[in-house]
């Protein structure tokens, strides 16, 4: 995979491709090799191609089928004697002239085709299972793709390579038989909870200066390998691990609404990418203060308490079921569940304003057909007995309160303001008298 680096770096502007002493180290002190190839590989025409072929290979030309006067090389043997051939030629031209801009690529060209005879794509089952992964054969041709096991990138025209359906970790075909990390899925399935405190560290030395994943020899000094440590797991873990990649950490917001993203290693990232959506976090268990503080949690709970108290209405409602209201909230089913739940993606929501909008938008639109739209609806509404004035009442109004034995609905004021027992408790108790005294 050499190359493949080195073909990184040069298209990033990263490395000087003319300078002699980045060619090919293994070039020095040998002899050139003694197989000449033909004398087509450097035709006249390669004195009029553009150093801009290098700024775009393999996306704006075909630099993997065969170019005009190329070689023909039917084997791995002759492709490495052009290579060596190039190599050779590269340090003999004069310096950023246009005829060693055209060798270099020409180097870059055969070492593609050599990788492609290496690298074979027949015979590569569609679907592997390794580790609880579920790998599936990529069919694009992206070339920016990274694979999670060797940290390189991955030739999507060139070489085959699988991702996993369940937590989306990406390798090359031949680095599947070295993965030692089990799926992350397997994980949220079984244990489908946040670690709630803030970067637990335990420290290096704990770890035995070693990666908490793979065990390799780590340092904060960076010798051997860079010690990164993952604000979520608060473990450090070597740069193969760790990718410097960032997420917001739920500790951190639960305990100090803080959203800002940390960095975490790609188990993590993983693992809290699949969590986000997963209602998991009962906020009045956790941190009921939280409430105190954030407002916007507050609204949050009150559209929640008004949807469940429409629910009833819905599903003995043949109009609203054939609407299929409801659906409304089918990417927050928990919200018609039961309110004090949420997912780290509602809480994320909740602090940009998004989550208050679309749940006010859908508030409105049950409380439009509960109290204009549908009179099945409406005469399921209450008169408040104990004033006996007014319009028809609903439980998810707010200047009404509702009885906590018989739910019973009364104006807010009447209810607190009136010292009697409530009506309707009171005639129920009664009914249940004379039918024990008249069996």
């Amino acid at each position: 995979m050499e190359y493949n680096e080195r073909l990184a770096r040069f298209r990033q502007g990263h490395v000087n491709p003319f300078d002699r002493r980045e060619i090919d180290s293994s070039t020095e002190g040998k002899d050139p090799p003694k197989h000449e190839v033909r004398s087509e590989i450097f035709s006249s025409e390669s004195k009029t191609q553009s150093s801009d072929r290098a700024m775009d290979l393999g996306l704006a030309e075909d630099h993997f089928s065969r170019p005009v006067g190329s070689f023909v090389a039917s084997d791995v043997e002759q492709l490495k004697q052009a290579i060596a051939e190039c190599k050779r030629l590269i340090l003999e031209l004069p310096e950023h002239s246009e005829k060693q801009k055209d060798t270099v690529i020409k180097l870059i060209h055969l070492r593609l085709k050599l990788q492609e005879l290496k690298d074979p794509e027949e015979d590569e089952p569609n679907l592997q299972v390794l580790l609880e992964h579920r790998f599936s054969k990529e069919k694009s041709k992206s070339v920016k793709q990274m694979c999670d096991k060797c940290s390189t990138i991955i030739w999507g025209l060139i070489q085959t390579w699988y991702t996993c359906t369940g937590c989306y970790y990406r390798c090359h075909s031949k680095c599947m038989n070295l993965i030692n990390k089990p799926c992350v899925r397997s994980k949220v399935s079984h244990q489908s909870e946040y670690e709630l405190s803030i970067c637990p560290e335990v420290g290096l030395d704990k770890q035995d200066y070693r990666c908490a994943e793979c065990r390799t020899p780590i340092s904060l000094r960076g010798v051997p390998n860079e010690a990164r440590q993952c604000d979520y797991t608060g473990q450090y873990y070597c740069s193969s691990c760790h990718w410097n990649d960032t997420a917001i950490i739920p500790s951190r917001v639960i305990h100090n609404w803080e959203f800002e993203p940390r960095q975490v290693c790609r188990t993590s990232m993983r693992y809290l990418a699949l969590m986000i959506s997963r209602p998991v976090l009962k906020l009045k268990e956790i941190n009921p203060l939280l409430f105190n503080f954030v407002e916007e949690l507050v609204e949050i709970r009150k559209l929640r308490q008004d949807i469940l108290l429409m629910k009833p209405y819905f599903i003995t409602c043949k109009e609203a079921m054939e609407a299929r209201l409801l659906l409304h909230l089918q990417d927050r089913q928990h919200f018609v569940e039961n309110d004090d739940m949420y997912s780290l993606q509602d809480l994320i929501d909740t602090s940009s304003g998004r989550l208050s909008c679309s749940l006010t938008e859908i508030h409105t639109t049950f409380a439009k057909h509960i109290k204009l739209d549908c009179e099945k609806c409406q005469a399921k509404g209450f008169m408040c007995e104990l004033c006996k004035e007014g319009d028809i009442l609903f439980p998810f109004d707010n200047h009404t309160s509702v009885c906590h034995d018989c739910f019973a609905v009364f104006h807010r004021d009447c209810y607190y303001d009136n010292s009697t027992t409530c009506p309707r408790c009171a005639r129920m108790l009664e009914r249940q008298h004379e039918e024990s005294q008249n069996p």
